[in-house]
């Protein structure tokens, strides 16, 4: 039997300001009545033998106080699109071959984040997971889905999500996204899936006609806030945290990537955070399988990650800027907007060290000071998920370039060992890899001209306080913009493509072979720097494992003693306790 929280059936749906609900199902409509079970109000009852209990593919909607018919808030397919009719979907039809799959720790894991709609030719499920190997052998442990929800048009990123409960029809739907998830396991990939629980997108929002989804007038970056905390807001909790159990449970969800948790408005003495560090706690308990929360936040407050006993939220992991902003200023030299603060090695030592560069400090960019310490005896350093590049630094730039387009090989390769080897959790950007020459650029594809429009002009808009070129910026209706943004697979055998992926492969390997990297908290890594030299000297394992920046364009000699493991240049050496770097590379070296 499908079945709603609490026992509802199929086609019960809560609309608790509404005066009338009729359900049109199959080409007939049928009247349903409002009930009230315990502190479940406002759930309207569709009759029993609407379909058989159990059918798939049967097409279906609300008709609210006349208007309609609407999708269902928790419509598992929408054929049609977000503006069609929903679909059953019956999720227990999948027969599951994941049995002895056991989990992932995030400790000690590399993640890869891509899109499906331009990670392979297809930009579907199924073709995603015809690149699994290639994954494996890379040295992958995660892969990271950006949003999947169901979305207005064909493509876009995903974060302009209306259905949360969808699997985006294009991709592939839900019986394709099972499909993945168990090629990925039987590959020993766990999968992280990003979900939206912030906002809602421009088009295709009928949560409202249902019931107070969204605080009017109170609102974030990208619109209405989601009713966490007022009138009504039990039943809209409810239904963002069974949101995340079905991704966890109905589709072995390894993980949640949980989008702008800053932007999640709720003054409750127990913020929805906790609640969902409980859920994953309490589904990991039932199956023995673990699962792993991260939350995206610009708060650099470390209570994410704290245990709940200790008064924090629980949460495994949360992505940390810092880390990106600095390694991007030291090696591009750029310090506009939100880079302004990171421009010195002084500044990434202290992220190496410490996780957070504002700590408490005076942000320039906000105008105000920002964040706090992390308390090491409270939190271990690979809580924080870093990257050198991904999909909002690479996608928020005004033309979408990557690193590839302005730095040499050796830069990116230094960008790739500090990524790799700092104590933190790396995640790579599909095809950083191979230093994809494509870009990736913000597309959408909005049916509504007056939409589109509004979103490219306030896509020129964003780029004002970084300096941008207005004249540059690519038009995100443009279905050009989103083909330019696909990779090109044919790349990676190709030249310095091919030897940064031997470096990525590498690197993941040597993670694997060196506990150093992995074990340490954060009193286990020290660094030493100097700003006018240009070079960085990063100490893991108490002084076990060097790992030797050289950011100039001179070559550098340090004393050193001990063996090489890993030179991104072949002309680096260590010779008479005196280690060699060309200008712009870096060597991994075990300390005798």
């Amino acid at each position: 039997m499908l079945e709603h929280p609490a026992g509802k059936d199929l086609f019960d749906v809560w609309a608790p300001n509404a005066g009338s609900v009729r359900l049109l199902a199959d080409g007939r409509e049928h009247a349903m009545e409002q009930h009230h079970d315990g502190a479940a109000t406002g759930w309207w009852r569709a009759p029993a033998d609407v379909v058989a209990q159990g059918t798939d593919n049967v097409p279906y909607g609300y008709i609210v106080d006349g208007e309609g018919p609407f999708p269902d808030p928790r419509s598992r397919r929408q054929p049609e699109g977000v503006h069609g009719l929903s679909a059953t979907f019956d999720p227990s039809v999948h027969e599951w071959k994941d049995a002895g799959w056991k989990g992932r720790n995030l400790k000690g894991s590399v993640i890869y984040e891509l899109h499906l709609g331009t990670f392979t030719p297809e930009g579907t499920l199924d073709a995603a997971a015809g690149k699994l190997d290639y994954l494996v052998d890379l040295g992958i442990d995660f892969i990271e889905l950006l949003p999947v929800n169901g979305f207005n048009g064909v493509h876009n990123w995903g974060y302009d999500g209306v259905l949360w409960y969808a699997v985006h029809e294009p991709y592939g739907g839900p019986a394709a996204y099972q499909r993945f998830v168990d090629a990925a396991h039987a590959a020993g990939l766990g999968v992280i899936q990003d979900v939206v629980y912030n906002h809602l997108g421009p088009s295709g929002n009928y949560l409202p006609k249902f019931g107070p989804y969204l605080k009017s007038g109170e609102g974030n970056t990208w619109g209405d806030s989601v009713n966490l905390d007022g009138p009504g807001s039990d039943d809209v909790r409810r239904y963002i945290l069974e949101n995340a159990a079905m991704w966890l449970r109905d589709y072995h969800v390894d993980g949640l990537r949980l989008d702008a948790v800053h932007a999640l408005r709720d003054e409750r003495a127990v913020h929805i955070l906790e609640d969902f560090g409980a859920l994953a706690d309490q589904i990991e308990a039932e199956t023995g399988i673990t699962r792993t929360l991260i939350a995206e936040s610009d708060l650099n407050n470390p209570r994410l990650i704290y245990p709940r006993q200790a008064n924090g939220y629980g949460l495994e992991g949360q992505w940390s800027d810092d880390f990106h902003h600095a390694v991007h200023v030291n090696l591009s030299g750029e310090t506009t907007g939100y880079y302004s603060d990171f421009d010195s090695l002084a500044v990434l030592a202290k992220v190496l060290e410490h996780g957070f560069l504002h700590d408490g400090s005076y942000s320039s960019f906000r105008g105000r000071h920002h964040g706090r310490p992390i308390r090491h005896d409270l939190a271990h350093p690979s809580a924080l998920v870093v990257c050198l590049q991904n999909h909002d630094q690479i996608g928020n730039r005004a033309i979408g370039d990557r690193l590839t387009a302005s730095l040499s090989y050796g830069k990116l390769a230094i960008g790739a060992v500090l990524t790799m080897t700092s104590p933190f959790t790396p995640m790579l950007f599909m095809g950083e890899e191979f230093g994809a020459s494509t870009p990736w650029q913000f597309f959408t594809s909005h049916p509504e001209p007056e939409l589109g429009k509004a979103t490219a002009e306030g896509r020129i808009k964003e780029f004002e306080r970084m300096g941008w070129d207005p004249a540059v910026v690519p038009d995100p209706q443009d279905p050009e913009t989103f083909q330019r943004s696909k990779l090109k697979w044919d790349e990676v055998t190709d030249g310095d493509h091919a030897r940064l992926l031997q470096l990525y492969k590498d690197l993941a390997q040597l993670r694997r072979n060196m506990p150093e990297l992995v074990e340490g908290g954060f009193g286990e890594t020290s660094v030493e720097f100097d700003d006018d030299e240009h070079w960085l000297q990063l100490s893991r394992g108490s002084g076990s494992v060097r790992v030797v920046c050289n950011f100039g364009d001179e070559a550098l000699a340090t004393p050193l003693d001990g063996s090489v493991v890993l030179a991104t240049d072949h002309e680096a050496f260590l010779e008479d306790g005196t280690l060699t770097l060309p200008g712009a590379s870096a060597a991994v070296v075990r300390v005798n």
